[in-house]
């Protein structure tokens, strides 16, 4: 008998006992489908040797929500079993069976009921087999059923092996409560020409899949309410093809709510898209709908010390990569303000009074390539890249400092300054304009003015990058002359103060509007952080 386990003879007892309860008991093997788990470990499985360990997955399963995860770390096949005992009637004939799904080819299932029958293929990779035995019982009595793993050829001392759908079995499942106790999230999926290829998961903080769905019909909309208890969460969106859900081949879109809102949403991606967020108390993180205790660390800060404070608050947003932009300009960068036409809201070409000369339908008119104004529109990045070193995360991807424009205003602006324009040597279709500095502002070269209703914006957003990457922004200044022209290469004041004269200045006469506040909370449900200067203005003249 192994260390702290039941000896047989004390298993059979207490295996009888509970088949003798009932006339009709019948071979049952309990938590076969591998749904139920504590402390991870799946319920009902008595006998889980030392040379393998045991974890739930959502990821690769044959049936349900979950199967087992299997990590064999020994050829010493007596210590590889995973076993119960089941009941069994005498005379009566049961066929057990089990799923396997081999990953690298260096260790093999052997089935148990009581005794050892077949091996499972070890060179069978990357799909499901079945093996299977047919079992009568001579007595009224409880055998051993499970699975002992070996060694084969190429075992290299650590091997993963899934399993699942160990039949006949009976689950432990709980009868479904009556109401959720805790917080109940409403998810909705619609799916494209290709439902199949769609699947989730929701993640609790030690990464356990808690909840999961695949095997979507065609252009169809499913809905379904979790209940979680609070924590911090991932959710995860996979498409099997990596096209996403949009709009290619039909427009399959998803939406993840919750009592303060909208926690997750989206339809453009590749393989995967993910949403983090947090139910109840996060530590004065705040809620996706209410800021008022996200900054309750820098209460009564003032100067860099403030600025320093909402750089801690603010510094660990979730980077979404910079294919994912498409999908928040998809969601929250529409014409819901001027003409109010669901347009694409491109600050290039947008003319706040009278009809646009260029709209933009979502998705359908991306860049591409353009040649003229009106092309295509394009991701902005207001800060520009070349200024931070390139295609660098999380820079390259935060959604703070990137707008949708038109694509030949973007190109015209290139890696120019802001600044206000003496005379244009280009004015796109709003008037935004491209020529050289006005002398009021103290310096000389070619400058970007963009129109008076976003200039406030763009401010923002520099100040948001001044505080969101306070800790490296001091050491970009050289990496262009139109950066060294802008950043002083401090990590306090930041800009040089030709700079911060003009941002102030735009940042007051255009102050924040309902177009900033939706984004800003739009950002913040996409990567995990909010612009403090559009949720507090008055940080502004506080920092600087």
């Amino acid at each position: 008998m192994k260390h702290g386990k039941l000896s047989y003879k004390q298993k059979l007892a207490f295996a009888l006992s509970a088949a003798l309860c009932s006339q009709y008991a019948a071979a049952q093997v309990s938590n076969g489908d591998f749904e139920n788990w504590q402390q991870n470990q799946p319920t009902s499985w008595t006998t889980i040797d030392s040379g393998i360990a045991l974890s739930a997955t959502s990821n690769i399963v044959k049936t349900g929500q979950a199967a087992a995860q299997v990590t064999v770390k020994t050829g010493t096949q007596s210590n590889t079993d995973l076993q119960q005992l089941v009941a069994v009637q005498a005379g009566k004939t049961y066929t057990f069976s089990t799923w396997v799904y081999h990953t690298e080819g260096g260790v093999k299932a052997r089935l148990v009921v009581d005794g050892y029958h077949g091996y499972s293929d070890p060179f069978t990779l990357n799909q499901w087999q079945q093996i299977s035995h047919s079992y009568t019982a001579t007595a009224d009595t409880s055998i051993s059923v499970g699975l002992r793993f070996y060694d084969d050829t190429g075992f290299d001392g650590n091997e993963v092996v899934y399993i699942d759908d160990f039949q006949p079995t009976t689950t432990t499942t709980p009868p479904p409560p009556t109401g959720c106790q805790n917080t109940e999230l409403n998810l909705s999926i619609t799916t494209d020409n290709y439902g199949s290829e769609t699947s989730w998961t929701l993640s609790n903080s030690s990464n356990t899949p808690i909840a999961s769905g695949s095997g979507y019909a065609n252009n169809t909309t499913h809905s379904e309410s979790l209940c979680v208890v609070d924590d911090s969460y991932t959710f995860t969106v996979l498409d099997s093809y990596g096209d996403g859900m949009c709009c290619s081949y039909g427009n399959g879109s998803y939406s993840l709510t919750g009592p303060e809102g909208t926690l997750a949403s989206g339809s453009t991606f590749t393989s995967e898209q993910q949403h983090t967020f947090t139910i109840g108390n996060d530590n004065g993180g705040g809620t996706p709908t209410d800021p008022s205790q996200y900054y309750a660390s820098a209460a009564g800060l003032t100067g860099y010390a403030l600025k320093s404070q909402l750089h801690n608050i603010i510094n660990n947003h979730q980077s979404q990569g910079y294919t994912a932009i498409w999908q928040f300009i998809d969601q929250s960068e529409r014409d819901n303000y001027f003409e109010n036409d669901n347009s694409v809201l491109d600050r290039y070409s947008e003319r706040p009074s009278g009809n646009d000369a260029i709209n933009y339908v979502a998705v359908t008119n991306q860049c591409g390539t353009y040649s003229v104004e009106g092309d295509c529109y394009n991701r902005e990045h207001s800060f520009p890249k070349s200024w931070f070193g390139g295609k660098i995360e999380p820079m390259n991807s935060d959604i703070h400092h990137i707008f949708a424009t038109d694509g030949y205003v973007n190109s015209k602006r290139s890696n120019y300054p802001f600044g206000e324009v003496a005379t244009a040597s280009y004015t796109s279709s709003n008037g935004s304009k491209l020529g050289s500095a006005a002398t009021n502002l103290n310096y000389s070269g070619t400058v970007f003015e963009p129109i008076d209703q976003f200039k406030g914006d763009f401010a923002r957003a520099y100040f948001y990058m001044a505080t969101r990457y306070e800790d490296v922004i001091s050491t970009w200044q050289n990496n262009t002359q139109y950066s060294d022209a802008v950043l002083n290469g401090s990590a306090n004041q930041v800009f040089e103060p030709w700079v911060i004269a003009m941002l102030k200045r735009w940042h007051e006469t255009d102050p924040v509007d309902a177009i900033e506040r939706a984004r800003n909370q739009a950002a913040y449900e996409f990567q995990g952080n909010r612009n403090p200067f559009v949720d507090h203005p008055e940080f502004v003249q506080q920092i600087w």
